[in-house]
């Protein structure tokens, strides 16, 4: 049964596309945005629309920015010759946030799952690999501890070549669970405790 109206519905409804956002959270949020002034709903919106039309991926680490590379990349004060491969922007802003880490991220968005049908041409290696024949001198896989990150970092490791370091994050991190969610002292631990694979 409808009860608030065409309009009303749909908001509610495009809200509930949106990730962890169940029906009580949409319609919670709709009312919210509905109750908003409306320059604040503009600039929400516009914020949304301008995000989508000019965020792209960084040149050289694959990460979401809407410059031909990131701060991070961009950055003569990062250690360019280590690099952190990470499943997601989320888990490279999750390490960015422990303050511990100086070198550079590649992002892959995504893991190796057979299952799922992705494969190593799905993700972004082919764009790590290349960043190889740069001046690398260590290589730190820090996929989630979950069965398709593990066989991720296993496939990375084998298309290190010799003369490269390369090491995995140590535990820390608990099995099964997600980088993203883990305190900035578990990332801390995980990433000083890293071990060569």
């Amino acid at each position: 049964m409808e009860i608030y109206g065409g309009e009303v519905n749909r908001l509610i409804e495009e809200l509930g596309h949106l990730p962890g956002i169940g029906e009580k959270s949409a319609q919670r949020l709709a009312f919210h945005i509905i109750g908003m002034p409306e320059d604040q709903v503009k600039a929400l919106s516009e914020a949304i629309l301008l995000a989508k039309q000019n965020i792209k991926f960084c040149s050289e680490c694959c990460t979401i920015t809407d410059q031909d590379k990131c701060p991070v990349c961009s950055s003569a004060n990062r250690d360019h010759k280590q690099i952190m491969v990470v499943e997601s922007p989320k888990e490279m802003a999750a390490y960015e946030r422990t303050g511990v880490y100086n070198g550079v991220y590649h992002v892959l968005h995504g893991v190796i799952n057979p299952k799922a049908g992705i494969g190593p041409d799905d993700i972004r290696l082919t764009e790590l690999i290349s960043r190889f024949h740069k001046d690398v001198e260590e290589v730190i896989i820090a996929t989630n501890p979950s069965l398709e990150g593990e066989a991720t970092a296993v496939f990375i490791s084998k298309c290190v070549p010799p003369g490269i370091r390369c090491t995995r994050i140590a535990s820390g991190v608990p099995v099964g669970g997600e980088v993203e969610c883990a305190d900035s002292m578990t990332l801390q631990r995980a990433l000083e405790g890293r071990v060569e694979l």
